[in-house]
């Protein structure tokens, strides 16, 4: 199976044992959900270590051929059940490709209501909420605002394709709609969340259900435009699970950074929530005392605004990898 000796310290994982050889699913989606829920079917079964290929639609519900086929908001591909996947574990999903599967993407044209001062609202001169729609050129890795009436001489910017939506079943047995982020990870929109990144969440059921989606070909940080540029993608992650080590809320990491995601309302509660997580991450698994940890965190954490437009905001917390203890 795929080593998860980046995310913690050797000794602290109790990583599901290779039982049978992994495999390679190739799924095409033909269903999609609009919340996050233990009682949606599973899609496909999988085991640690298998990597799964498929792809998602658009936040619109439009599919890589240009087709309606679900409707709003961050319609999901999946879920797909983890086998031996049980509550207190934490499933790691490395997200190994992201790519735009058509050449079209749209946004938003104004900046969402709590991204600017009201009166800066009130002062607009043109009011009209509508999309603006990007052309994508995979071979020099740019999306292209289509047209000239927004902006004269128009707009082009790199290609960086990620995912707003990588979630689980939430506890309690809740159903939680596809616009929101929580501890089991939803739609957290960070931009961040690119090919590369390993995600880790908190398994809540049987199987962990695992749902992704809200492909964005690239977002601003904290998606103040209410979007990004919402496409459908070609997708490829491979699943690990870290047996009975729960976790409060979505952890991350990448080459450089590992990351907790907080989500609340107001944000000044995301933002606690992703500093506590730190502080516990930190004190399990990386030999920090209780205000060591503090300490530390004093001078070396980083934030970032995920998201000011869900129904929860999104914080993410980070420390560089550089500057933690060698275990």
């Amino acid at each position: 199976m795929r080593k998860a000796a980046l995310l913690l310290p050797i000794a602290a994982l109790v990583l599901f044992p290779q039982v049978l050889a992994s495999e390679t699913h190739r799924f095409i989606p033909q269903r999609f959900y609009n919340t996050w829920s233990f009682a949606h079917p599973p899609a496909l079964r999988i085991k640690p270590g298998d990597r799964v290929v498929t792809k998602t639609i658009d936040a619109g519900g439009v599919d890589w051929d240009g087709k309606t086929v679900a409707s709003g908001p961050n319609p999901q591909t999946g879920p797909f059940f983890i086998e031996g996947a049980e509550p207190d574990d934490v499933l790691v999903v490395t997200i190994e490709k992201i790519e735009p599967n058509r050449g079209t993407a749209y946004s938003g044209s104004l900046l969402a209501p709590y991204a600017v001062d009201p009166t800066a609202i009130a002062a607009r001169v043109d009011r009209e909420g509508r999309r603006a729609t990007w052309n994508i050129d995979k071979a020099k890795g740019v999306a292209r605002l289509a047209g000239t009436d927004i902006q004269p001489g128009g707009i082009e910017l790199p290609l960086r394709p990620m995912l707003g939506c990588v979630g689980v079943a939430p506890a309690r047995k809740e159903a939680i709609a596809t616009s929101t982020p929580g501890a089991f990870g939803g739609n957290m929109d960070y931009a961040g969340l690119n090919a590369g990144v390993k995600v880790m969440l908190p398994v809540s059921e049987p199987g962990a259900l695992l749902f992704i989606g809200d492909g964005h070909a690239r977002q601003g940080e904290a998606e103040a435009a209410g979007t990004g540029l919402e496409t459908s993608m070609d997708v490829e992650f491979t699943v690990d699970l870290i047996k009975k080590k729960p976790i409060g809320w979505p952890r991350l990491e990448n080459d450089t950074y590992v990351m907790v995601l907080g989500s609340a309302r107001p944000l000044l509660e995301a933002f606690q929530h992703a500093t506590t997580e730190m502080q516990k991450w930190l004190m399990a698994d990386y030999g920090f005392t209780e205000r060591g940890a503090q300490t530390f965190m004093g001078q070396a954490l980083e934030y970032e605004i995920a998201n000011v437009v869900d129904p929860n905001f999104t914080v993410v917390a980070k420390v560089k990898k550089a500057l933690l203890p060698r275990m």
